[in-house]
């Protein structure tokens, strides 16, 4: 939890890793995309917050609260 900032939003490759990326992003929960959208859906996961038409974000208090649970 130490690379995560206080507070702010964290994108989706943020928190479930992104290995294709330049430098490759570890995963903060390693689950699989649809392992997380039916997370959601299921509330074992926090929602989403929009920050616009097509951005979709999480709060870094959730994912710190998430993490704590498990």
């Amino acid at each position: 939890m130490k690379q995560l900032p206080e507070t702010g939003f964290l994108r989706l490759p943020q928190i479930i890793g992104n290995p294709k990326a330049e430098p490759p992003v570890p995963p903060i929960i390693p689950v699989c995309k649809s392992t997380w959208w039916a997370g959601i859906k299921s509330g074992r996961y926090p929602k989403p917050v929009k920050l616009g038409s097509r951005i979709t974000a999480w709060r870094v208090e959730d994912i710190r609260a998430l993490i704590e649970t498990v």
